[in-house]
């Protein structure tokens, strides 16, 4: 693999970070976060068994264009 499989983007204008997932040979859209409940809660949808344990691991997620964990506006 040559690049994660979340990727957490940049702090939006207006707030919020648009999580995508790579699966089936494309990124896939999972929706925009706000928190770190909403990205867990993404990524239980997506099949995720322990989301929250992977959320600091750079070999599952990768954090851009800001710090991790921080959802204000940019």
């Amino acid at each position: 693999m040559t690049s994660v499989p979340i990727v957490v983007h940049r702090p939006s204008l207006s707030g919020g970070r648009r999580v995508t997932v790579h699966r089936g040979g494309r990124d896939e859209i999972l929706g925009t976060a706000y928190s770190d409940h909403d990205l867990v809660v993404f990524l239980q949808g997506a099949g995720v068994a322990e989301p929250e344990a992977i959320l600091d691991d750079p070999q599952w997620v990768e954090w851009r264009g800001g710090h991790a964990h921080d959802f204000s506006a940019a």
